[in-house]
């Protein structure tokens, strides 16, 4: 029964499930549920050739809850980065550069926009990068400037992912009308220009706009493509199942690690999880089975079923397969092993010490000090 759990609890609903993404129903976008993700056909092409060049990007959705998600991620698959990632974390919007260093480790930036988001109102973003840094607008206002902090075309130039991370479960829930994508930075006249236009429903002209190489404008109402206006070879696919593009196989501690507080009661989930598996079968092996060293058996045992669920765990796009969860489940069952050798001894102690009666019944005489020697010599 305890393997049994352990087993429905590590790898439950056992497959993908649906796509949670459907069209508006009184307007032009896609609504995103707890599990809904959409990604590019193909990987997007900026027409430029220099590294760095300047971009922007402008993107109008409406969060539906105050919390954590990647909103948008552009994914190259032949390097496995992610070079740029947007999501919300409460009502900040959260932006991250990554690319990979001479020896292929991945070097990341981060920045935040505070107190972009309201659940439930409708927000117009609009970020554009260049030689002088990173600007963030809100409805055509400036809300940060961030000069040390670059990202260029070239880290758009990948494959989209909307709602979810490209190698992680991190999903988004709201509500989005409106993605566009520019090979050039953004002006703060043409932030508050384009905002306008997306008020007033006029967003497809900027597809004449210089620079634009994506423009989605949700229109469609129905369907499993969002088209792009500038190129139909770059639509937005939603796929009928949830999907993480690249599941990681059993990913390191050190790139788990986070330093927060859902990451640490985790941790003790998992240790936690794993400790009745420990008592049982190490008791099981003891006491039934009489196998010697039951210790070492039993968190043999709790390393190769934990071993199973993280492998199994990697074709889950809700679930993610990390070394950590290794860790921390054989530590569990080692935890619980020596629980059940600490209880076998402290009941085998219990077992062999002499009960004494101390009570004084009726008619027996003299003072309790005077029968105990009497009790002691009869228990004996």
């Amino acid at each position: 029964m305890v393997l049994c759990g352990i087993l429905v609890i590590g790898l439950w609903p056992f497959h993908a499930p649906k796509n949670e993404i459907s069209w508006v129903s009184n307007g032009n976008g896609l609504h995103f549920g707890e599990y809904g993700s959409i990604l590019s056909s193909v990987a997007l092409k900026a027409s430029v050739s220099k590294e760095g060049a300047p971009c922007g990007i402008e993107i109008w959705l409406q969060p539906s809850l105050d919390y954590s998600g990647t909103i948008l991620a552009s994914y190259l698959p032949d390097r496995r980065v992610a070079p740029f990632v947007l999501w919300q974390s409460h009502h900040n919007l959260g932006i991250q550069h990554a690319n990979l260093d001479q020896f292929r480790n991945v070097e990341k930036g981060t920045i935040y926009a505070t107190d972009v988001f309201r659940p439930g109102e409708l927000v117009f973003i609009t970020i554009t990068s260049g030689p002088a840094g990173t600007t963030v607008y809100a409805d055509g206002a400036l809300v940060k400037r961030a000069p040390n902090f670059r990202f260029s075309s070239q880290d758009l130039s990948g494959q989209l992912i909307v709602g979810n991370r490209p190698e992680s479960t991190n999903t988004w829930s709201g509500q989005l009308e409106g993605l566009a994508i520019y090979n050039r930075e953004l002006s703060a006249s043409e932030a508050s220009q384009h905002y306008a236009s997306w008020v007033q429903n006029t967003a497809a002209t900027l597809a004449k706009s210089e620079g634009v190489i994506a423009l989605y404008l949700f229109t469609e109402r129905n369907g499993s493509v969002v088209h792009n206006q500038v190129d139909s070879l770059t639509s937005l696919l939603i796929p009928k199942r949830f999907f993480v593009l690249h599941e990681p196989f059993l990913e390191t501690p050190w790139n788990e690690f986070f330093p927060t507080w859902g990451y640490w009661k985790n941790i003790g989930i998992n240790i936690a999880g794993f400790v009745p598996f420990g008592f049982f079968f190490c008791a099981y092996f003891s006491s039934v089975r009489k196998i010697k060293r039951a210790v070492i058996v039993t968190v043999v045992l709790g390393f190769i079923v934990s071993l199973t669920i993280e492998v199994l765990q990697s074709f889950l796009p809700t679930r993610d397969s990390g070394m950590t969860d290794l860790i921390t489940n054989t530590s569990g069952t080692a935890l619980g092993s020596v629980l059940w050798i600490w209880s076998a001894r402290y009941a085998w102690l219990a077992r062999r010490t002499p009960a004494i009666d101390f009570s004084v019944g009726e008619g027996n005489e003299g003072t309790f000090a005077e029968q105990v020697p009497e009790l002691c010599k009869r228990d004996a």
